[in-house]
């Protein structure tokens, strides 16, 4: 017999956004049942951000083991190192679960009652569990099902043909990989991948690698990926794959043909909100494209039906449907929320490492605003220069009347970690005396921010 259960707010997805607004949901006291088919902690957890930077260290510290067994200009020396990647992904595997059962223990800690099983909306207060015999109704529904890979049809996914579920999740390494999609989960899983002894190509329709940036900020990235000889296809098409020979079909931009051996084949080429298989047509929502559309607050087109993260469309990043998770919660507990940042950093973790904070030049132009724009070199930071890695810079762009700092940008060894001070800066309005003014700690990659900003000034001390 089927049971039903009476709960406040219903969550419909255990990823990042969903999990927060649960936590959160429960801080406040609100009556919470979080559904999900999977693990908790979604994609970013279990199969993406968590499991890729632990594939992309373990690659790192190979790379950077067999230089030394070469002879490095440190006085390092070490005998060849050898791989057991088996025992790499039981590493990663050990981190993720370290994670998720965090997560767990946190929503039990908060009195979330969590329900394994796939929902099915009946309508906007009442969800079915499949597998599970439970009706679950509902005052707020909150819609957090996340995004997953885009398919191409020409390449079934199956056998030599793999998405990044796969790719982070090696039994044996591939003696050739080619990926398709050059954004950046194509770039940051094909660097790891050449660092682990793959030979490595790269299929990119557009004309350049990571196209959503521009192109000074990825020209180190671009110098990188060639040292480490990834070949790189550009603006060239995928058509097929022939099982039989093992050969990608491709087009150049001339329209003729070529066919590349592969033992693998990676698609990589972004991902769509995941809108399928759990009856969302019944709720008739208001779309944006393929995603659903929401407001400031992350309303639907329908009363206390609510939408965070990748199901709302871009940008799809983990942070962003936190934030909107909280924020949710604290709305159904009758505070008064709306969710506009300043800027929502964007990090790749590429080698070298690339942010963007805000507005690039090109956008602030767009915008219609007169800006300084100014850079700080890597190459003129000593504590780069400790690192082995003087490639990159930091970049401001500021207002010319009143120097308020519209965006920063990044590229180098470790600049992830100077997201956090570039998001700070514009969400407290500051301006560039205020960045040029704080006394920065030396020797840090941090110092290069202060420099930008001192440099847009027009008095850059180390350059």
């Amino acid at each position: 017999m089927q049971q039903t259960l009476n709960t406040t707010l219903l969550i419909i997805g255990g990823g990042p956004g969903g999990y927060v607004a649960a936590i959160r949901a429960g801080q406040l006291g609100i009556s919470t049942i979080l559904v999900d088919g999977q693990a908790l902690g979604g994609t970013c957890l279990n199969i993406g951000c968590i499991p890729s930077k632990a594939l992309i260290h373990v690659a790192e510290q190979f790379q950077q083991t067999r230089h030394h067994s070469q002879g490095s200009a440190l006085g390092i020396n070490v005998a060849a190192p050898t791989l057991d990647i088996g025992k790499s992904v039981e590493w990663k595997d050990g981190i993720v679960d370290r994670l998720t059962t965090g997560v767990a223990a946190l929503l039990k800690k908060h009195k979330v009652q969590v329900i394994q099983g796939w929902a099915k909306v009946v309508d906007g207060k009442t969800v079915d569990i499949e597998g599970a015999d439970t009706r679950i109704q509902c005052e707020h529904l909150l819609l957090a099902t996340g995004s997953k890979s885009v398919n191409l049809p020409m390449l079934p996914l199956g056998g030599p043909i793999i998405s990044s579920t796969e790719a982070l999740a090696p039994k044996a390494l591939p003696k050739r990989l080619i990926v398709v999609g050059g954004g950046y989960i194509g770039l940051e899983l094909g660097i790891a991948y050449r660092k682990l002894g793959a030979e490595v190509s790269v299929v990119e329709a557009q004309e350049r690698i990571l196209p959503a940036y521009d192109s000074e900020l990825t020209q180190p990235v671009l110098e990188s990926v060639k040292q480490l000889g990834i070949k790189l296809y550009l603006k060239h098409s995928v058509e097929g794959f022939d099982a039989g020979t093992n050969t990608l079909q491709v087009r150049d931009p001339n329209g003729d043909s070529l066919n590349l051996e592969t033992d693998q084949v990676l698609v990589a080429v972004g991902r769509k909100p995941n809108t399928q298989g759990w009856n969302l047509e019944a709720l008739n929502l208001e779309m944006n494209g393929s995603a659903l559309r929401i407001d400031q607050r992350c309303q639907t087109s329908m009363r206390n039906v609510w939408a965070i993260g990748d199901l709302a469309g871009e940008p799809m990043l983990a942070h962003r449907a936190m934030a909107q998770g909280e924020m949710v919660a604290e709305l159904i507990a009758g505070q008064h929320r709306e969710f506009n940042p300043t800027a929502i950093a964007a990090v790749c973790f590429t080698d070298p490492e690339l942010v963007v904070v805000g507005k690039t030049p090109d956008e602030a132009k767009a915008a219609g605003l007169d800006c300084i724009v100014s850079s700080f070199p890597f190459a003129a930071n000593g504590r780069a220069m400790t690192l082995e890695s003087k490639s990159g810079f930091v970049r401001v762009v500021a207002r010319r009347d009143n120097h308020l700092i519209v965006g920063w940008q990044a590229v180098g060894v470790g600049v992830s970690e100077l997201s956090t001070a570039f998001g700070q800066s514009l969400e407290m309005g500051a301006r560039l005396e205020d960045i040029a003014g704080t006394i920065h700690a030396h020797p840090t990659l941090g110092e290069a921010v202060q420099e930008a900003a001192l440099r847009a000034l027009g008095h850059a001390l180390h350059l």
